[in-house]
C-alpha cells in the first residue's frame, strides 16, 4: 500500500507538471483518452474475462455523435459530451445484449463483426462525413464558465475527467458488484450455480465499458477538433487490446502504463522509422509477453505479493 500511494503521489505530481515541463499538452490529453479508453476495455477483459475485439466502435461512434452535434448543431461541450457517452452506452446496450450469452471465442467474433457493421454505418452516412471524417469541431466552453479554447486549460480538465473515471471504476471493482464480476471470471459455473444471474451482471459491465470509451471518444474529438474513420477502425480495437495486455489486464494502473508506452513511441517513433513503428511495437509486446506474461504491472505486483508472502513465512 505504501508503495502504491508513492507511485501514485509521483504520478499525481508529475500530471500537474506536464505544462510546467514543456510536454506537448495535446499528446498528453490524447494519452489520458486512450490510457481512459483502456481502462474502459480492462473492465470488461480483466474483470469479466470478456475479450472484445471491437471495442473501437464505442470509442468512435460516441466521437462522431459528439462533434456532429457541437459542429453541425451548436450543442455545448457538456452536452455533447453528455449525448456521446449515451449513445456509445445505447450501442453498447444492443451489441452487449446479443454477444453475452456466448463465450470466449464465440463472444469475440461477434463483437468484431458488429464493430464493423458500426464502421460500415460511418462509412456511409452523411453526418458522419464518410472518409473525409468530421472537422473544424470546437471545444467551446464550460457552462460558459471556463474556455476550452487553451491547450492548458483543456489538458486540466481532461485531466481531472480521467481521474474522476479512474476513481470510478476502482470503486466498481472494490464494491459487491465487481466482486461479483471477478467471480464470473474465476468460475462462471460456479457463479451461475450460486443464484447470479450472470448474463445480466455481464451486460451492466458491458455497458459501463462502451460508456466509459465513448466518453474517452468524445474527449479526443474535442482535443483534437476532427474525427475520422480509424476511431472506428479495427486497427484502433487492436491498439486498445495491446495496451491493456501490455501493461497488465487485471490491474488498475497496467493499461495506463501500456497507453503511455504505445502512444509515447508513436509519437517519437514514427518520424524517425515511417511504418517501422508498428513492427517495434509488435516486438515489444512479444518480448514482454515472453518474459512479463501479466503485463508489465501485473508482474511487478506479483513479484512484490510473492516477495512479501517470502519475508512473512521466513518471518514466521
Amino acid at each position: 500500500m505504501r508503495n502504491a500511494g508513492i507511485v501514485y503521489a509521483l504520478a499525481g505530481l508529475f500530471a500537474l507538471c506536464v505544462p510546467i515541463l514543456g510536454i506537448y499538452p495535446i499528446f498528453m490529453m490524447k494519452l489520458l483518452c486512450f490510457a481512459m479508453f483502456a481502462c474502459a476495455f480492462n473492465l470488461l477483459l480483466g474483470y469479466t474475462k470478456m475479450l472484445s475485439f471491437g471495442h473501437a466502435a464505442y470509442f468512435g461512434w460516441s466521437a462522431y455523435v459528439t462533434g456532429w452535434l457541437v459542429a453541425v448543431h451548436g450543442w455545448g461541450t457538456i452536452e455533447g459530451i453528455l449525448a456521446g457517452v449515451a449513445a456509445s452506452a445505447l450501442l453498447g446496450l444492443v451489441i452487449g445484449a446479443i454477444a453475452v450469452r456466448r463465450q470466449g471465442i464465440y463472444f469475440a467474433m461477434i463483437t468484431l463483426a458488429l464493430s464493423q457493421v458500426v464502421y460500415f454505418i460511418c462509412l456511409q452516412a452523411e453526418f458522419t462525413g464518410g472518409e473525409n471524417g468530421l472537422q473544424g469541431i470546437p471545444r467551446g466552453s464550460i457552462f460558459r464558465l471556463i474556455g476550452l479554447g487553451r491547450d492548458e486549460t483543456m489538458y486540466y480538465v481532461v485531466l481531472a475527467i480521467f481521474v474522476l473515471v479512474y476513481v470510478f471504476i476502482r470503486r466498481i471493482v472494490h464494491s459487491p458488484f465487481g466482486h461479483v464480476l471477478q467471480a464470473i471470471r474465476e468460475n462462471e459455473p460456479r457463479a451461475i450455480s450460486l443464484g447470479y444471474e450472470v448474463d445480466r451482471y455481464k451486460l451492466l459491465a458491458f455497458l459501463l465499458s462502451a460508456g466509459i470509451a465513448g466518453l474517452a471518444g468524445s474527449l479526443k474529438a474535442l482535443i483534437l477538433g476532427f474525427v475520422t474513420l480509424s476511431d472506428v477502425s479495427q486497427a484502433t480495437s487492436g491498439e486498445v487490446i495491446l495496451m491493456t495486455l501490455l501493461g497488465g489486464s487485471g490491474t488498475f494502473l497496467g493499461p495506463v502504463v501500456g497507453a503511455s508506452i504505445v502512444l509515447t513511441l508513436q509519437q517519437y517513433l514514427s518520424d524517425r522509422v515511417g511504418a517501422w513503428v508498428s513492427v517495434i511495437i509488435g516486438a515489444i509486446f512479444v518480448g514482454c509477453v515472453m518474459v512479463f506474461r501479466r503485463g508489465i504491472v501485473g508482474e511487478i505486483q506479483w513479484r512484490f505479493a510473492r516477495r512479501r508472502a517470502t519475508t512473512r513465512h521466513g518471518g514466521g
